[in-house]
């Protein structure tokens, strides 16, 4: 199975779980790291995620992922946080996100810069509007210049 039809796999085997649980899937990713497969989830709820929430979406997902027994390579399952920083990439992500602070890349630079750091204040499904810290004019970005956007700690 190729790295796409890996990550609809698993998605399509933790949903049930996670709506049983009332939790949200936030990602799943599989990539190779020094060596490694790794088949990563990322799930939150409202007033956030803990330990104990990981350990039982971890188990099920798990006796389900052996059931289907479709991944050919040994893999580490992985079921955490997104974490305070975490990406956005779906819509509602960007929706909860209005009026936040972000930062990311861009594959091409803009105004001289990969980087942008700024209050997310629009958004569409070709563009994403920030106003940069200590500035007052806002910068339209394309969505699909942006290798990353995520919340930024502060």
């Amino acid at each position: 199975m190729k790295k796409a039809e890996i990550e609809l796999h698993c998605t399509e085997l933790v949903t049930p779980i996670l709506d049983e649980l009332h939790f949200e899937l936030v990602d799943v990713e599989y990539v190779r790291e020094v060596g490694e497969y790794y088949l990563r989830v990322y799930i939150d709820k409202e007033g956030g995620i803990n330990i104990d929430d990981c350990v039982t979406v971890s188990r099920a997902l798990e006796a389900k992922l052996d059931e289907a027994d479709k991944l050919e390579d040994a893999y580490i399952l992985e079921v955490s946080s997104p974490g305070l920083t975490r990406p956005l990439k779906k819509e509602k992500d960007f929706a909860r996100s209005i009026g936040k602070l972000v930062e990311g890349k861009l594959f091409c630079a803009v105004n001289g810069t990969k980087e942008f750091c700024g209050i997310l204040t629009a958004y569409d499904n070709k563009t994403v509007t920030i106003v940069p810290e200590d500035e007052d004019t806002p910068i339209v970005l394309e969505r699909s210049n942006i290798s990353t956007i995520r919340l930024a700690f502060v």
